[in-house]
């Protein structure tokens, strides 16, 4: 698929801020699972400390921006996300990545590390296993339509019945779908410098596209503090956890809000 990306970088297409704070203290940028939207971080507002700003990230064929092609390659997009969330480094920030956003932000990470940007405290992966670990899954993002659908349901129970049970929704989905897994099934992980702020991880004890080793070798990318939690539950975990794993969350960001 080609890739469609505009010359001029409109920051607050890509930055969806449900309910701005007028002097955050520190700003976590949310990024999401393949096929997701910045919509299911509306409500993270409630759950974390006063002076944290939520700003979930919409990609290219994510949400409001789903007439956009979906990039293809990560690299190019970890750059592209760099500039568009400079004007929002102005105050230390924190990273939050699910499953696909779990690279995305990991990658991100790097290229502000890379561009001198010093503000990123804390880093949150979830349902992802660590980059430098080779996968051991055979990729679906070629499959035929049919094929892919039934192994997406297989490992990730990933899309939503009301999606599969309707036409003209499964047509608009399933492309950016196919283009997110091309994106994280074509990467590949190039051994660079740890990064330098502390990395929390999550997994599910049931999911079975990852499994607890390969969620605590997060490890071994920063050179900061280190720690993992396991959940009951498949690649969603979350959606049975999330008040607990936003406790998390909370405890970690606290001590950068004085």
């Amino acid at each position: 698929m080609a890739e469609r990306v505009a010359t001029n970088i409109r920051s607050e297409e890509w930055v969806i801020r449900f309910q701005p704070v007028p002097q955050p203290r520190l700003r976590l940028f949310c990024f999401a699972n393949a096929g997701g939207s910045a919509a299911q971080f509306r409500s993270w507002h409630q759950f974390l400390p006063e002076g944290v700003e939520i700003c979930p990230v919409q990609l290219p064929g994510q949400g409001s921006r789903f007439r956009e092609n979906p990039y293809t390659e990560l690299l190019p997009l970890a750059e592209k996300l760099a500039a568009a969330l400079a004007p929002y480094l102005d105050v230390p920030f924190a990273l939050w990545g699910y499953s696909m956003g779990a690279l995305v932000s990991f990658e991100l990470a790097r290229a502000l590390q890379r561009g001198g940007y010093s503000g990123l405290r804390q880093m949150f992966i979830a349902a992802r296993r660590a980059p430098h670990v080779p996968p051991s899954d055979t990729p679906l993002h070629k499959l035929p339509e049919a094929e892919f659908i039934q192994q997406m349901q297989r490992r990730y129970n990933g899309i939503p019945a009301a999606i599969l049970q309707e036409a003209e929704m499964l047509a608009l989905f399933l492309p950016v779908l196919r283009a997110n897994f091309e994106m994280i099934e074509t990467y590949s992980y190039q051994a660079g410098d740890r990064l330098d702020c502390p990395i929390t991880a999550f997994g599910g004890l049931q999911d079975p596209t990852v499994n607890t080793p390969e969620i605590a070798a997060w490890g071994e990318l920063t050179s900061s503090t280190f720690r993992y939690f396991m959940f009951p539950g498949d690649h969603f975990f979350l959606q049975g956890h999330q008040s607990a794993v936003l406790k998390v969350v909370s405890k970690d960001l606290t001590p950068f809000l004085a």
